[in-house]
């Protein structure tokens, strides 16, 4: 099963209270345990063979250009010196989920909140909350490029407004479909020449062995062109792969949507139909229908 990270920090840490008002915390890089580094190595080495033939280009120059490495854990003041200067985000640490308006809050000031922890080693495939693997290695590469850095922000400040105005669901779903389980096309060398191929951009995608695989080489799901509107009516999986992903063009496209006028497309989500996640629909700009092979074995499993 794969790792399953939170589409926004919604909620309360269990049994956490915060010293400081925007629950950041001190990293306490040298409280980690030989055991907790040789975890981050497990994890890292697998991914690092894995994505640069799965993953954006963005994504693998990204991973490439920070002070990351297989023998540690990295420390968050080290990538901020080469975070920052590229396009002025920060990692900050945090005990692990925090509320909303503080995770919204950091991210319309480009600030990061990751957790400061470290899964198990018998946690590697399927995480409930975000940990540092997760938030730092799938979600920071893709920090250093200046169109993810923009949407973040900008999705930072919507989610202000969206809480505001009692439309997180619906937002939260685009950043579910985008930053944590995003594809993109991008132009690759084939065996007949240039094509299109299907790559990973979202960290939630990227942070998980299994799941990185499954998105871009299983029959099972479906693949299905990107449409805001249409991916702010779509429900997701928060308990296992998912049943479809939305498709980017482009990752410049991401800033486009970013800057639209939410207000018109949240009225009229007041009305029409909500998707499932197996849901094709005729307008839907379908690369591939899935065969739902996935699922169907998962429920013979469990009968």
């Amino acid at each position: 099963m794969n790792e399953q990270p939170a589409a926004t920090k919604h909620g309360l840490a269990a049994g956490l209270s915060p010293t400081r008002a925007d629950w950041t915390i001190d990293q306490g890089w040298k409280n980690y345990t030989p055991q907790e580094h040789a975890t981050w190595k497990t994890l890292f080495e697998r991914q690092t063979a894995l994505l640069p033939q799965l993953a954006c280009r963005e994504f693998v120059e990204g991973m490439r250009a920070l002070p990351l490495s297989a023998e540690a854990i990295p420390e968050f003041a080290a990538l901020n010196e080469v975070l920052k200067p590229r396009t002025g985000w920060q990692i900050v640490a945090v005990p692990g989920l925090v509320p909303d308006e503080v995770f919204f809050d950091h991210l319309a000031n480009r600030r990061f909140p990751s957790g400061n922890f470290i899964r198990s080693a018998d946690q590697l495939d399927y995480l409930q909350e975000p940990d540092v693997f997760h938030d730092v290695f799938g979600h920071v590469p893709m920090l250093m490029h200046p169109v993810m850095a923009d949407f973040i922000q900008l999705y930072g400040e919507a989610g202000l407004r969206a809480q505001r105005i009692g439309k997180l669901t619906e937002l939260a779903r685009v950043y579910w479909y985008t930053v944590e389980f995003g594809l993109v096309k991008e132009k690759v060398q084939g065996e007949a020449g240039v094509e299109d191929a299907l790559r990973i951009y979202g960290a939630g995608i990227a942070s998980s062995f299994t799941e990185s695989v499954f998105s871009v080489q299983s029959p099972s799901p479906h693949r299905i062109g990107f449409d805001l509107e249409r991916v702010m009516r779509t429900n997701y999986r928060i308990d296992d792969f998912q049943e479809c992903y939305f498709v980017l063009d482009s990752l410049d496209d991401l800033l486009a949507l970013a800057r639209i006028d939410f207000d018109p497309i949240y009225e009229r989500l007041k009305s029409g139909s909500n998707y499932a996640p197996e849901d094709v629909l005729a307008s839907d700009t379908v690369f591939q229908r899935g065969d739902g092979s996935y699922v169907r074995a998962q429920a013979l499993a469990a009968a």
